[in-house]
């Protein structure tokens, strides 16, 4: 008797864990149709690490009962809608058996005594991960309030997100800051990266692995402090562009709002001797948005074109604003110098009758991923703006039409191995920019994207924020919010003017006028 009593103790958690387990219909009508869900992620190609796709069912039913399986070994996950929220771990070991192969998830509903099934979703599972984080800045979609922002590190083989720096923990009001552009060198390998804080105890914030200091950038022969960064990959340098921005709104244009640069120029930063060196501030160019190649022996950047008619520059591109179309160029640099060449023409975006913004080169150096827009820099806002690569190799431009959308894409970047392109899109509903991931396979083709999971389906209808300027990282950031919070409070370290970094210096770069009614750059 105590045997058996032993035996159904031992029976008992595996008979409930069968009683609470869904099944799968034995017999369901083919109703030949697609499943409404929301996220909708079908057909997208996922990496084999990333966090599970929840969704939510959004068709009216009695009862709903949904499968994913590994298509290669027929390993399953059965749960029941419909809300599909699936066990990390379980999802993981699922991803594992369907790596190389596909993922098939097949609905089932049932109105009264009778199942349907629906068209089985396929989705390809990739054999290169994805890096494991992703840091973006979280900010209403506003024009005049920026009171509550926050940088963000998403560990994206799960739901874990920390904050890293939030504007609140200084002051707000007439103490506000903007915070942004915070970026790793290196895919934060060495534990280097940077944000900006704005107004109120502002500053350029350094984290070296697990030390933070900050620096102000501005000197009385730059135009503004530092703005959009970008790492050199070997060296402690960081190239920048100094912007001073405005904006404009529209009354009749459903884009809302114009964000302008009514001068830019591009500066080094040397952080071994804290001092800021030209690298380009011709006059009549508008210089933005640097990229190294990965080898660091070559800078990107847009620029566009603009020969001034009046003093007013301000007002004058106000109405203008459409005539700026800017193209991509690069500069060769040499490491030993740190000198940069000549300038030269790498896309000509204006004959296109477009305009090229954030130029981003591939992890092997062969792809320069960007975003083409009808005009200007900002194409956050621009409607237009759909992704764009150029085969550095072949000279061939490619539209991304799998990746693009009827609305905006921009702020874009690419993963550590190159196989992964994150991008903020506002197609979900044109007013919030979400976070989407697209395969970029080695045929240099971009696969339909998904949107950046989270735990609950319901989490993106229910978040009144953006994300802005995603950055994928391999390593975390060491330091937590108090330490980070600290050095923000601190004094700033003030760069020193250096020269020009150019080997042969252009007397044209040296005649901008640097105006004293100085605007603090917090578009960006």
């Amino acid at each position: 008797m105590d045997k058996v009593k032993q035996l159904i103790f031992a029976l008992l958690p595996l008979l409930l864990l069968s009683a609470c387990t869904p099944s799968v219909p034995d017999q369901a009508v083919d109703n030949n149709m697609l499943a409404k869900v929301f996220p909708d992620n079908s057909g997208a190609t996922l990496p084999p690490n990333i966090a599970p796709l929840n969704f939510r069912v959004q068709t009216e039913c009695d009862e709903c009962i949904v499968r994913i399986a590994a298509a290669k070994t027929g390993n399953e996950i059965v749960v029941r809608g419909p809300e599909v929220d699936i066990d990390v771990d379980d999802w993981h070991k699922l991803l594992d058996k369907a790596k190389g192969g596909n993922l098939l998830t097949d609905i089932f509903v049932r109105h009264g005594d009778t199942w349907y099934k629906f068209v089985t979703i396929v989705n390809p599972v990739a054999l290169e991960p994805v890096d494991q984080y992703l840091t973006y800045r979280l900010i209403e979609p506003s024009y005049v309030d920026y009171e509550d922002m926050v940088l963000c590190q998403r560990d994206v083989t799960s739901f874990d997100e920390r904050v890293l720096y939030s504007n609140r923990m200084h002051g707000e009001g007439d103490n506000g800051q903007c915070i942004n552009c915070h970026v790793a060198q290196d895919y934060n390998r060495q534990g280097h990266s940077q944000f900006h804080v704005r107004q109120y105890n502002g500053g350029t914030v350094f984290i070296d692995d697990g030390k933070v200091t900050k620096v102000n950038l501005k000197t009385a022969s730059t135009l503004s402090a530092g703005v959009y960064p970008a790492w050199h990959p070997k060296q402690e340098l960081v190239a920048y562009s100094v912007n001073e921005t405005g904006q404009v709104f529209h009354t009749r244009d459903l884009q809302k709002i114009e964000v302008i640069d009514y001068a830019s120029d591009l500066i080094l930063y040397d952080r071994k001797t804290s001092k800021v060196y030209d690298i380009d501030n011709s006059k009549d160019e508008f210089e933005t948005f640097p990229a190294w190649s990965p080898a660091g022996d070559m800078l990107y950047y847009a620029s566009a074109h603009y020969v001034r008619q009046t003093d007013d520059i301000d007002a004058e591109l106000d109405s203008a604003y459409q005539s700026l179309k800017y193209n991509v160029y690069s500069r060769t640099f040499d490491s030993r110098s740190k000198k940069f060449g000549e300038r030269r023409l790498v896309l000509d975006a204006a004959a296109m009758g477009k305009s090229a913004s954030f130029p981003r080169v591939s992890p092997d150096g062969r792809y320069l991923l960007m975003a083409l827009a009808d005009y200007g820099q900002f194409h956050i806002w621009h409607r237009s703006s759909d992704l764009y690569v150029l085969d550095l190799k072949t000279g061939v431009m490619r539209e991304l039409r799998k990746a693009n959308s009827p609305d905006t894409e921009s702020y874009h970047n690419w993963s550590s191995n190159g196989r992964w392109i994150v991008f903020a899109s506002r197609r979900d509903d044109g007013s919030y920019t979400r976070l989407y991931v697209s395969y970029f396979d080695r045929q240099g083709i971009a696969h339909k994207p998904f949107l950046l999971p989270q735990q609950s389906a319901d989490y993106y209808e229910n978040l009144f924020k953006s994300y802005n300027v995603p950055e994928w990282m391999v390593n975390k950031v060491k330091p937590d919010m108090m330490r980070i919070t600290t050095a923000v409070g601190k004094p700033a370290v003030n760069a020193v003017y250096g020269g020009s970094a150019l080997a042969t210096p252009d007397p044209a770069t040296s005649s901008k006028q640097i105006r004293n009614n100085k605007k603090e750059n917090i578009y960006d």
